[in-house]
């Protein structure tokens, strides 16, 4: 996402919309990546008999750990991408003077 948004920025866009379009742009890709890893570890999650418990908690780790790196991916890096963008504008500006 941070790529797709430094492209644009190159190509003349404001930092708004930059990360705005490249998070349109990512979405799908990020979703269906999660989503397939979510449901390649289902198995572990529904396993049953011998050793189904160590299955099951890994299987948790995993599926929760995906999803919440996946809300991190989709809230948390836009608006650091903004913040870090609009420092590094005013110590280009700052140098620049």
């Amino acid at each position: 996402m941070v790529e797709v948004a430094n492209e644009l920025r190159a190509e003349g866009r404001s930092r708004t919309e930059a990360i705005i379009e490249a998070a349109t742009i990512r979405l799908r890709p990020i979703l269906m990546t999660t989503a397939a890893m979510v449901l390649g570890v289902l198995p572990l999650v529904t396993a049953s008999g011998a050793g189904a418990v160590s299955r099951y908690n890994m299987g948790l780790v995993i599926a929760t750990g995906l999803s919440i790196g996946t809300l991190f991916t989709l809230f948390v890096v836009p608006v650091a991408y903004s913040l870090i963008a609009r420092r590094g504008r005013e110590d280009a500006v700052g140098a620049s003077n």
